[in-house]
C-alpha cells in the first residue's frame, strides 16, 4: 500500500512538471526575442528603469514627472529581475511568466484535492489554452503580474472554504490580496468569494466547510492584507507626511482616490457598454473553453440543483467578477481575466465527461480533437518566435538614435511625445508634462531661447512653425511621422505663452535604448 502511495505521489509530481514544462514552452516561447512595443510595456519598463536610476521606489516617475496611474509592485519586480538578469527586455515578461507557472501549478493541485487528478491535468490544460492567457501572459503588463496574486488569493480561500480550515491559507490569501492592490487596485477581488461561500453555508450545501464562532479569526484577515499594503503605503505616507511637497501630495490623492473609485465610477477612457465583455471579449478571448458552454451550462445546473458547493462557489465567484467589472463605465478586454483561472476550475471535473460524450465509439473525431489540440499548442509556441521576426525592432529605438546622432547628443524638446521617445531616449530630453505634452508652438518657442536645442516633431503640425526644408525626416511610428527641427528651422509665424512645467531628463547609462536591447 505504501509503494502504491509513493507510486502515485512520484506520478502526479511528474505530470506536475509536464504540465509546467508546457507552461514554460508556452509562454516562455520567444522569450529575449520580444522587444517592448505597446504604450503600456514601454511605459512600465521605463518607469522601472528610472526607479533603478533615481533610487525613487515610492513614488514613480516618468520621465522625472510623477507617473500616478499605478501603484508600483510590479515596477519593483521588473526592476529586481533587472537586477537579477542585466537584461531589461528579459525582466519586463518574466513577472508575467512567473504568474503562469505558479498559476498552473495552483490550479493542477487544486483539481486534484477538490476531485481528482483528472480534474487537476484538465483544469491546468484549460487554462494554458485559453487565448486570453496567451495574449496576457506573454505581454510586459500589469494584468500578467496581478494574476500572481489572484491566484494565490484563490488557492489559499479554496483550500480554506471548502478543504479546511486552514487558517495559514486564509491569511496567505489575505496578504496576497494586499499584494495584489498595490500592483493593480482589483486585487481585493477574490474577497468576493466569500459570498457565495456564506449563501453555501446557511443553505447547507455540501463541499464547503463550516467554521461557526470563528469571527475572530476572521477578521484577523483585514490587518493581513493591510499590512501587505502597507509595505508600498505606509513608508510613501510617512515620507510624504514629513517632507512632502505639493506634487507628492498631489500624488496621494491621484493614486488613492481619482486612480481608484473615479476611474471604476467615472472613467474617462474605454467606454463601453454594460455588456462589452459578453459580446466583444468571452467569445474570442476564452476560446477555446466557451466552445463548450452549450453543454456545460446544464451540466452545471444539474450539479448546482444537488447543492455542490464546490461550483457554487467557483461560479459564484465568476459572476461576481464578471458584475463588477460590467458596471464599471471603463473595460478593457483583459479586465476580466482574473475570473478566468477560477472558471477553468469550474469545467474541469466535467471535462473527462464531456470529452467521452464527443469521441466516445468516434475514432475519426477522437483523432480530429487531437490534431486540433496539438496543433493550437504548437501554434502558439511558433507564434512566440514569429511574432518577434514579424513585428521587428520598436520604432522610437531606431528615431530617437537617428535623433541623437544628427544632434550630436543635443538636448531634445518632445512634442506629442509617447513613452517609447523616452525609453529609447540617448541624450537629454525636455518636455512640458506627458498629459498636456507640448505643442509645436512651445517647442518652437522653445528653441528661441535655447538655440542649441533641437525639437521631434509630428509631420503633420510642422509646416506651422518650421519650414519643411529644414527639417530632418527620422521615421515613423503607429500615431505620426517625425522630424527633426533646430532653431534656424522656425519660420516666425507661431508664438506661445511659457510652459507651466519643465521637466528634463536623462538616462544616466548610454540610454536605455541600449540597455532594453541587451
Amino acid at each position: 500500500m505504501t509503494g502504491c502511495k509513493l507510486s502515485a505521489a512520484a506520478s502526479q509530481r511528474a505530470e506536475l512538471g509536464g504540465l509546467l514544462l508546457l507552461a514554460l514552452l508556452l509562454l516562455g516561447a520567444g522569450l529575449g526575442l520580444r522587444q517592448p512595443l505597446n504604450v503600456d510595456e514601454e511605459r512600465f519598463l521605463g518607469v522601472s528603469l528610472e526607479m533603478l536610476q533615481d533610487g525613487s521606489w515610492f513614488i514613480p516617475h516618468r520621465a522625472g514627472e510623477i507617473y500616478s496611474d499605478k501603484p508600483p509592485l510590479f515596477m519593483w519586480a521588473v526592476a529586481l529581475f533587472i537586477r537579477l538578469t542585466g537584461s531589461p527586455k528579459l525582466a519586463l515578461f518574466l513577472p508575467a511568466l512567473l504568474a503562469g507557472l505558479v498559476a498552473t501549478a495552483c490550479l493542477h493541485d487544486l483539481g486534484s484535492r477538490l476531485w481528482n487528478r483528472r480534474a487537476g491535468l484538465c483544469a491546468a490544460l484549460l487554462f494554458l489554452a485559453t487565448y486570453q492567457t496567451f495574449s496576457i501572459l506573454r505581454a510586459g503588463q500589469i494584468d500578467g503580474f496581478l494574476c500572481l496574486w489572484i491566484v494565490l488569493a484563490l488557492y489559499g480561500l479554496l483550500r480554506h472554504l471548502l478543504l479546511g480550515p486552514a487558517w495559514s491559507w486564509y491569511y496567505l490569501a489575505c496578504m496576497a490580496m494586499g499584494l495584489g492592490v498595490i500592483s493593480k487596485g482589483v486585487g481585493f477581488l477574490p474577497v468576493l468569494m466569500l459570498l457565495p461561500y456564506s449563501y453555501a453555508v446557511r443553505r447547507g450545501w455540501s463541499g464547503v466547510v463550516p467554521m461557526p464562532g470563528q469571527m475572530r479569526a476572521w477578521l484577523l484577515g483585514l490587518p493581513v492584507a493591510l499590512a501587505a499594503i502597507g509595505v508600498w503605503l505606509l513608508p510613501l505616507l510617512v515620507g510624504v507626511a514629513l517632507h512632502g511637497d505639493a506634487d507628492s501630495l498631489a500624488y496621494v490623492r491621484e493614486i488613492l482616490l481619482r486612480q481608484t473609485a473615479e476611474r471604476y465610477a467615472n472613467a474617462w477612457a474605454h467606454r463601453e457598454p454594460f455588456w462589452y465583455f459578453f459580446v466583444e471579449v468571452i467569445p474570442k478571448y476564452w476560446l477555446p473553453p466557451v466552445l463548450a458552454l452549450p453543454w456545460l451550462v446544464p451540466a452545471w445546473r444539474r450539479r448546482l440543483a444537488r447543492r455542490d458547493g464546490r461550483l457554487l462557489v467557483l461560479l459564484g465567484w465568476v459572476a461576481l467578477v464578471l458584475l463588477f467589472f460590467c458596471l464599471s463605465s471603463g473595460k478593457r478586454k483583459l479586465y476580466i481575466y482574473p475570473a478566468l483561472p477560477a472558471l477553468a476550475l469550474a469545467a474541469a471535473p466535467l471535462l473527462p465527461w464531456l470529452l467521452h460524450r464527443w469521441i466516445a465509439g468516434r475514432p475519426r473525431r477522437r483523432r480530429l480533437l487531437l490534431g486540433l489540440s496539438l496543433f493550437w499548442f504548437v501554434a502558439w509556441f511558433a507564434r512566440g518566435f514569429i511574432e518577434p521576426a514579424r513585428t521587428g525592432a520598436n520604432p522610437h529605438e531606431g528615431i530617437m538614435r537617428q535623433a541623437a546622432e544628427l544632434t550630436g547628443g543635443a538636448e531634445l524638446v518632445l512634442t506629442e511625445w509617447r513613452e517609447g521617445h523616452w525609453l529609447f531616449a540617448r541624450q537629454p530630453i525636455v518636455h512640458f508634462g506627458f498629459r498636456a505634452p507640448a505643442t509645436v508652438e512651445q517647442a518652437a518657442a522653445w528653441l528661441r531661447g535655447h538655440p542649441q536645442a533641437f525639437a521631434l516633431v509630428p509631420a503633420r503640425d510642422l509646416a506651422r512653425c518650421f519650414r519643411p526644408e529644414r527639417a530632418h525626416r527620422l521615421g515613423g511610428t503607429s500615431r505620426a511621422t517625425w522630424l527633426l527641427v533646430g532653431a534656424e528651422a522656425d519660420n516666425g509665424a507661431c508664438r506661445s505663452d511659457p510652459p507651466a512645467r519643465v521637466y528634463r531628463f536623462a538616462w544616466q547609462t548610454a540610454g536605455a535604448a541600449l540597455a532594453a536591447g541587451r
